[in-house]
C-alpha cells in the first residue's frame, strides 16, 4: 500500500543561502537542462532507475517515473550572498562552466540577483563581504530573512519552497546550552549569543516560514536540539551535513569494499589542493577544523574498529587541505592507503582524483531540492536519514550511529522510495531463484 503523496504541481521556490560557485553551477545547469542544451549527469532523481519486484520481472523504471517528483522546470531560484553580483557574473568569476555555455543562458542567469546576506567575519575569517544586511541583534537578522522569504514567495506566486545551504564553511562550533531548546535558542538570538552562527539564523528563518532546510556544509547548523524541536513543531524535513563529493565519496566507495573482504588498513593519508572560494575559506585553521571533523569521521564508522580490532583499531587517518589558487574549482585529491592481507603481508593503494568540486556538488543540490520537496509532500518531518547518501556527516537520531557506507545508504534511499510507491523493499536475498528443497516443502 503506497503512502499518500500530495500533488507535485505548482511553482517550487529553491532558496540558496550562498550563491557562489556551487549554487551558480547548479542554477546554470538546471537552466541549461531545461533548455535541452545539457544533460543532468550525476543526478539520481533525473537519471537513476529503481528496480521493482523480482529480477525475473525486469521492472526498472526511472525514479522520476515511479514517484511523483517535482520537475526542474518548476523551479524558481532565489537566495542570499555577501557579494552583489548576479548569477551570471558570479558564474563567470567562478570559472567552473565555459563562457560559451553561460552566454547561451545569460539572460536567465542575469535575472537571478541575490539578496543581502547575513554574515560575520567571526565565523568565516577569510571572506570580506560587501553586501550584508544591517541589524542590531541576531533575532532581527532572522526577521529580515523571513521577510525576504515572504516577499519571494508572494512575488513569484510560489506554491512551495525548499532551502539548500551552499554557503561557506564556518568555524568549528560545539553544541552548547543555547542550542539545547528552541526557547534557549530564541533567547540567544535576542542576546546575540556567539554560539549562534549565521547558518543557524538562516535555518531558523527558513523553518519558521515553512521551508525545509538541507545543510550542504560541515557547519553546526540544523544538527542541534533547538532546530530539531522547531522542525518537529513545524512538521518540516531537515537534513545534512556537508555534501559528499570528491575524496570522501571515494572513501565511502572503497572502504566498504576493503572491509567486505576483511582486508586490514594501517593508514589512510588524504591531501587536497583547491583554489576556489571554498579553498580560501578552508585555509583558515578554525574553518578547516570544521571540515576535518566531517572528513575524519567517515572511516571510523564504516570500518567499525571495535568489532574488527586486528584489522582497523590502530588505523592512522590523516586529512589535509591546501589552498592553491591556480587550480580554481578543479580540486585534486591524493590518497595513499596502506593495507594488509593474508598473513599480514602489506600492500598499497594510490588514488589521484582530479575532480571538479562544483560539478560534483551541483547534482546533489538538485536531488536534495527535489527529495526535500517529496519528503514535505508525504508528511515526513525531522531528520531525513534516508538521504544520508548525499552527505559526509549524515544526520541521525542521538540514539543511533550514522551510516556512511554508500551502498547501504543507496539501498536505504531506494527502499524508502519503494515504500512510498507501495512496493516491497529489495533485500537481494534471492531465495526465490535458488534450487533448494527444505524451505519449499
Amino acid at each position: 500500500m503506497s503512502k499518500e503523496i500530495k500533488s507535485k504541481e505548482g511553482r517550487l521556490g529553491v532558496l540558496l543561502p550562498g550563491m557562489g560557485a556551487v549554487a551558480t553551477t547548479f542554477m546554470a545547469g538546471v537552466i541549461a537542462i531545461n533548455k535541452n542544451i545539457g544533460k543532468p549527469f550525476g543526478s539520481l532523481t533525473q537519471m537513476g532507475t529503481i528496480r521493482l519486484g523480482k529480477r525475473t520481472e525486469k521492472k526498472a523504471p526511472l525514479i522520476k517515473d515511479f514517484i511523483p517528483l517535482a520537475d526542474p522546470k518548476q523551479f524558481v531560484f532565489g537566495g542570499w550572498d555577501i557579494f552583489p553580483d548576479n548569477a551570471y557574473e558570479t558564474a563567470l568569476k567562478a570559472a567552473v562552466l565555459e563562457k560559451s555555455l553561460l552566454d547561451e543562458i545569460k539572460d536567465e542567469l542575469s535575472a537571478i540577483k541575490p539578496w543581502k546576506g547575513v554574515f560575520s567575519p567571526d565565523y568565516v575569517k577569510r571572506l570580506n563581504g560587501t553586501y550584508i544586511k544591517s541589524a542590531s541583534t541576531k533575532w532581527d537578522y532572522a526577521q529580515l530573512l523571513r521577510e525576504d522569504i515572504k516577499k519571494f514567495k508572494e512575488e513569484n506566486r510560489l506554491d512551495r519552497l525548499v532551502a539548500v545551504w551552499c554557503g561557506s564553511t564556518e568555524i568549528y562550533l560545539e553544541e552548547s546550552d543555547v542550542h539545547k531548546s528552541l526557547e534557549a535558542f530564541e533567547e540567544g538570538l535576542k542576546k546575540n549569543s556567539p554560539a549562534i552562527a549565521p547558518s543557524m539564523i538562516y535555518a531558523y528563518a527558513c523553518l519558521q516560514e515553512g521551508v525545509p532546510f538541507a545543510n550542504g556544509a560541515p557547519n553546526l547548523t540544523v544538527d542541534i536540539p533547538a532546530i530539531w524541536e522547531l522542525a518537529r513543531e513545524k512538521k518540516l524535513p531537515i537534513m545534512g551535513k556537508d555534501f559528499k563529493t570528491g575524496q570522501t565519496l571515494m572513501k565511502t566507495i572503497l572502504a566498504p569494499g576493503l572491509k567486505s573482504r576483511m582486508l586490514g588498513i594501517k593508514g589512510w593519508y588524504s591531501t587536497n589542493i583547491l583554489g576556489n572560494r571554498d579553498g580560501e575559506v578552508l585555509d583558515d585553521a578554525d574553518s578547516f577544523k570544521t571540515k576535518e571533523v566531517s572528513k575524519l569521521g567517515v572511516l571510523d564508522y564504516i570500518l567499525q574498529p571495535d568489532l574488527y580490532p586486528e584489522l582497523y583499531k590502530d588505523l592512522c587517518h590523516i586529512v589535509k587541505i591546501n589552498y592553491y589558487p591556480p587550480r580554481g574549482d578543479n580540486k585534486e585529491g591524493w590518497d595513499n592507503i596502506d593495507i594488509f592481507g593474508w598473513l599480514g603481508y602489506p600492500m598499497q593503494i594510490k588514488i589521484n582524483f582530479l575532480c571538479r568540486d562544483s560539478i560534483l556538488a551541483a547534482p546533489i543540490v538538485l536531488d536534495l531540492a527535489i527529495f526535500m520537496d517529496l519528503a514535505n509532500r508525504v508528511g515526513f518531518f525531522g531528520i531525513q536519514e534516508w538521504l544520508s547518501f548525499y552527505f559526509k556527516s549524515p544526520m541521525h537520531l542521538p540514539s543511533l550511529y550514522p551510516e556512511h557506507d554508500v551502498f547501504i545508504q543507496l539501498l536505504k534511499l531506494k527502499n524508502t522510495l519503494r515504500f512510498l510507491g507501495g512496493e516491497d523493499p529489495i533485500t537481494h536475498m534471492g531465495l526465490d531463484y535458488y534450487d533448494y528443497y527444505d524451505m519449499k516443502e
